[in-house]
């Protein structure tokens, strides 16, 4: 259907700023809304970010005015600039993007590996 694949994780010290991407392919005029998530070890999964396909975008309280979500639909790619990085931002991130045709199903990619080091 669709596959997602995110990349631009890394090892970054405490301050930093790290880009994610996540490419779409396959079926990617089902998609709308697209997000990002992460886990941190221990942790449940959490919403980080999401941008519609009009492109609203909303953000958890702790990264507000610090990361930011885009996308550009011609690319089928949605971002995730991480700017002031803090050790609690280390986490996988994971890529999710909803079909726009069968609700209530979600695509999630593999994950990426933030590390922030203090």
């Amino acid at each position: 259907q669709v596959q997602l694949v995110e990349s631009g994780g890394g090892l970054v010290q405490a301050g930093g700023s790290l880009r994610l991407s996540c490419a779409a392919s396959g079926r990617f005029f089902r998609i709308s809304d697209m997000a990002w998530y992460r886990q941190a070890p221990g942790k449940r999964r959490e919403l980080v970010a999401r941008i519609t396909r009009s492109g609203s975008t909303d953000y958890t309280d702790s990264v507000q005015g610090r990361f930011t979500i885009s996308r550009d639909n011609a690319k089928n790619t949605v971002y995730l600039q991480m700017n002031s990085l803090k050790p609690e931002d280390a986490a996988v991130y994971y890529c999710n993007a909803a079909d726009v045709l069968v609700p209530g199903t979600d695509y999630w990619g593999k994950g990426t590996l933030v590390t922030v080091s203090s």
